[in-house]
């Protein structure tokens, strides 16, 4: 069981990653809703794991994710990203992503993503 931190601009997508989350056993311990409140949750409450939204108001997930990866260099962040981003996702891979998953999600996708990163 992995604690984990979701940060997605839409409520009903971190619901719908939180769902699938904890019916497979892990423990969502906080949420964010844009990269400054991801970075200061992180900070907060230092998660196994980071799922991260890429398109995001104030602060997009990849500045957040580079923000992240300066306060813990181990930090563990997949990133979530709509089809046709695949750009975005390279540039988040280069920046430390450890996996990506693609909108809308599918629950053995996403449990598969967390298991290899965290393992």
């Amino acid at each position: 069981m992995a604690k984990i931190l979701i940060v997605d601009d839409a409520a009903f997508m971190r619901m719908m990653i939180k769902d699938i989350l904890t019916k497979n056993g892990h423990e969502v311990v906080a949420e964010a809703a844009d990269g400054l409140q991801a970075v200061e949750k992180y900070k907060e409450t230092r998660p196994d794991l980071v799922t991260m939204d890429i398109t995001m108001p104030e602060m997009d997930g990849i500045t957040a994710l580079k923000e992240i990866k300066k306060i813990d260099g181990n930090a563990k962040v997949i990133m979530c990203s709509a089809m046709g981003q695949q750009a975005m996702v390279i540039d988040a891979i280069q920046a430390g992503a450890k996996d990506f998953i693609v909108k809308p999600f599918q629950a053995d996708r996403v449990i598969e993503a967390i298991n290899k990163t965290l393992g």
